[in-house]
């Protein structure tokens, strides 16, 4: 298994939205008729203990839990039905919290823009230690929590995905090849929030309901003093 560190190495991060019903709910989103995905830049990858995640002035910051899968083979058009093939792709899992700058990408939604500065600053993409495929059996039964300040936020298993894993690296490697160490975010579950700086975000998964160590994050969230201030497009 890679070391977490060479997460910074990855190609790309692949990220699938609007993978859970209720979150759909929650942001008066539409159901996608297939699988919907985006980009994150690696440069937003946080790595466990690298520091806190910063809040650029003037952004609704939002947290989303998911679990992540680290990819260990190239995969190219691969067949929705080859559930074998999929998982076999899997290198290992890990945890992560997708940031996003909410009101920016209320504002894209609306113009038609990309998402890119909505969910690509530094620092977005908080992610656990790597977790072994053993700890995880089965991907589509774990349970992902988050909490703020101690207070419960996101808590629901991954049964509840709308396109399970074999139908996402499916559709994706259909649009552009899969390559080895490439990270893919599974979507979140609903209970997505606000958080604003002096909030700690911890997160994890339970298997079985047991807790995996190495799935557990805890980030704080600090105001940036960069000089940057977002404004509408």
């Amino acid at each position: 298994m890679s070391s977490v560190a060479s997460l910074k190495q990855a190609g790309k991060v692949v990220c699938i939205g609007r993978n859970y019903a209720d979150h759909i709910t929650e942001l008066n989103s539409a159901r996608p008729k297939q699988p919907f995905f985006f980009l994150k830049p690696t440069s937003s990858l946080l790595l466990p203990g690298a520091g806190p995640v910063i809040q650029p002035k003037g952004v609704n910051l939002h947290y989303e839990v998911e679990l992540a899968l680290i990819m260990g083979k190239q995969v190219r058009d691969l067949s929705e039905e080859d559930e074998k093939g999929a998982l076999d792709a899997i290198e290992s899992y890990a945890l992560s919290i997708d940031m996003t700058a909410r009101n920016v990408q209320n504002e894209a939604k609306k113009k038609g823009l990309p998402w890119s500065i909505a969910k690509g600053f530094d620092t977005f993409l908080p992610v656990s230690n790597l977790i072994a495929k053993s700890a995880i059996p089965n991907p589509h039964s774990v349970e992902l929590y988050l909490t703020v300040n101690n207070e419960a936020r996101q808590a629901d298993s991954t049964e509840l995905m709308l396109f399970r894993i074999p139908r996402i690296l499916s559709d994706i490697s259909k649009v552009m090849t899969i390559e080895k160490g490439d990270i893919i975010l599974t979507g979140t579950p609903k209970g997505v929030g606000q958080v604003v700086p002096g909030d700690v975000m911890r997160a994890g998964i339970k298997v079985n309901g047991k807790e995996l160590e190495e799935a557990k994050i805890e980030v704080n969230v600090e105001e940036s003093t960069s000089s940057y201030v977002y404004k509408e497009t």
